[in-house]
């Protein structure tokens, strides 16, 4: 995902007959007199004064922006036209910050529209309509702010987006803006307006960036925790809204899932290159907290083997986070027998200097659990070579296995390293592993620049379970929800098919082996359980995600822009599955929390073999 501290691109100036950001068209700068900012927005996404200079544009100023890279004001005409496509409020770019402005002043301005596209065009973000090097008179002052145009369940359209011009690589800049219909149509047509949001609920916790997600539509595919689950590319979540905040970091509330900003918060409608359409309040609600808890699972029974999977995000030894991760692994996950954890980085973290070896890291983690009451695990794992599978430079993440050597044992086989790939052998009439642990085909194109999955053998109660550790390719450079390409590619998609069909190859081997064989692959895969990814890797049956067995409100691993979804998974194989002997949990402790140690939710699965 990008990263937050991207600085601000130059604005862009576009020729309204654009349609395609993919060719942006630059034009002579034209003038123009006598023009209400419902004429410069226009009834598609694009001005139709976009490069031209207009003068004495009246409104009043809704809200200043004086932090960031992005600072300016917004005005708002009091006496809208009747025609509900064209917004009536508007940017105003001044670089640095504004002065001489004062919410409530009625002023002129008078300068270049642009479109501005957050994160450029290469995003596939839609364009902010901007009023670029202003002149500015004010006219007088305390006036009343325009009333604020309320968004609830009644005003957001069920449907989310028109399909894109296929004639223009599917965009939505050309197309009329229809906003009964169609939900990023309504709020197009309200950019730079002022609009609130009423006692709403929080559907994504607040974040460092001083940004939280709520939703207007309460009951829209509502989680039994307070969220709002994505669970189809076909029905998207039309009332999600971001919200940020014009005033003091310090003033900005601390907010879980299911917490609720009580009473109005206010304030113009932006679009913002980290999640699109985006409240940026004025006044904000004031916030009641849900009583949400960090979920705990059950402790596991002698007959059952309970192996669960964990994103530790990018931990490294310089880390405060040891006893955290090691509570919830102890209290919260009741201490699996087999744990597959991603993300842990080499022993100096994300230091470039040639260090592989993970075993500070682990060491500390192991010795945490220890110290929160946990058994003194045993581990497994192979050690990447230097700056190849991805993730943050330098720091060189891996999955490893922790194992509970008093519960279940491993099967070392020697030869395993980075470079060498696992294979399938027989064994007294059984599947057995080439190398233990082991790496599948690391030199496959799938794996470029992404981990290799982790393979590992062991035995509980005398019956052979092989684990298979995952980490795909993630998400990054995919459109978002909110493009103007309609609907949004999703690049990123083929390498993980790719992984995917490698990973499902692999099972298939273990099983022509032993029909039978007891076979795990979890791990982030970050994609969906109703995903082609997903799809893939059970194939024609060799694998099942088990998240499917809980009910569509509980699936969900991680939260994003306000989407309680499914990243991270545990696909069994059919001995495990046909008795429908297993139980799975998603462990709820730190996607929906503002506090949270990762951003994903641990996994549990716990079965009888």
């Amino acid at each position: 995902m990008p990263s937050k501290s991207s600085a601000r691109l130059a604005a862009l100036t576009v020729a309204a007959v654009c349609s395609a950001a993919s060719t942006v068209v630059l034009s002579a700068p034209a003038h123009a007199d006598s023009v209400r900012i419902h004429d410069i927005q226009g009834t598609t996404r694009i001005s139709p004064y976009a490069g031209q200079k207009v003068a004495d544009v009246a409104g009043i100023v809704t809200g200043i922006r004086t932090y960031g890279s992005s600072k300016g004001f917004w005005i708002q005409d009091p006496s809208p036209d009747a025609d509900p496509a064209t917004s009536e409020g508007v940017f105003v770019f001044t670089s640095s910050t504004p002065k001489g402005v004062a919410v409530g002043d009625a002023v002129k301005v008078s300068g270049t529209v642009s479109e501005y596209v957050p994160g450029g065009t290469s995003s596939g973000n839609q364009s902010i309509t901007e009023i670029t090097k202003p002149a500015v008179t004010v006219v007088s002052s305390a006036n009343p702010v325009p009333a604020p145009v309320v968004l609830d369940e009644d005003a957001v359209p069920d449907a989310y987006a028109p399909a894109g011009d296929s004639a223009a690589n599917n965009s939505v800049n050309g197309l009329p803006l229809r906003p009964g219909q169609y939900a990023l149509d309504l709020y197009e047509s309200l950019e730079g307006m002022n609009v609130e949001v009423g006692d709403a609920r929080v559907v994504g916790a607040s974040d460092p960036y001083t940004e939280l997600w709520v939703t207007v539509k309460p009951d829209e595919h509502a989680s039994r925790r307070g969220g709002t689950v994505y669970g189809s590319y076909d029905s998207q979540n039309t009332g999600r809204l971001q919200i940020q905040s014009l005033g003091s970091t310090a003033d900005f509330p601390a907010a879980n899932v299911g917490d609720t900003l009580a009473g109005a918060t206010t304030g113009p409608l932006d679009y913002n290159q980290f999640g699109g359409y985006t409240l940026v309040a004025s006044r904000i609600g004031t916030l009641e907290s849900g009583g949400l808890e960090r979920e705990a699972t059950r402790r596991q029974q002698n007959g059952e083997l309970a192996v669960a999977t964990y994103n530790v995000e990018n931990l490294d030894p310089s880390d405060g986070t040891f006893a955290a991760h090691a509570d919830a692994i102890v209290n919260n996950l009741s201490s699996p027998d087999i744990v597959s954890l991603e993300e842990i980085q080499d022993n100096n973290g994300a230091k470039d200097d040639g260090t592989t070896a993970a075993d500070v890291t682990v060491t500390k983690l192991i010795d945490a659990i220890v110290a929160a009451g946990g058994p003194r695990y045993d581990w497994r794992s192979i050690d990447p070579s230097n700056d190849t599978d991805g993730g943050e430079p330098g720091g060189n993440i891996r999955q490893v296995f922790l194992f509970n050597p008093q519960r279940v044992s491993f099967t070392d086989r020697p030869g395993g390293d980075a470079t060498t790939a696992v294979g399938v052998t027989r064994e007294h009439g059984k599947a057995a592993l080439t190398v233990s642990p082991g790496r599948i085909d690391p030199a496959s194109d799938a794996w470029k620049s992404s981990r290799k999955p982790l393979v590992g053998e062991f035995v509980f109660r005398g019956r052979t379970v092989f684990v298979i550790a995952n980490h795909f390719n993630s998400k990054g450079g995919d459109q978002g929800l909110t493009s103007q390409y309609q609907p949004p590619v999703r690049s990123s998609e083929t390498q993980r098919h790719q992984q995917a069909a490698e990973v499902n190859a692999f099972v298939k081997d273990l099983l022509d082996v032993q029909k039978n064989a007891d076979v795990i692959a979890l791990g982030d895969l970050n994609d969906f359980e109703f995903s082609d990814t997903a799809k893939i890797l059970e194939g024609d049956g060799e694998l099942w995600s088990a998240i499917k067995s809980l009910p569509k409100s509980e699936r969900y691993t991680y939260d994003y822009q306000g989407n309680s979804q499914v990243l991270d998974q545990i696909l069994i194989s059919p001995a495990i599955r046909r008795g429908c002997d297993f139980e799975y949990d998603s462990v709820h402790l730190n996607s929906e929390f503002h506090d949270q140690i990762s951003d994903h939710d641990p996994q549990v699965l716990r079965f009888h073999p």
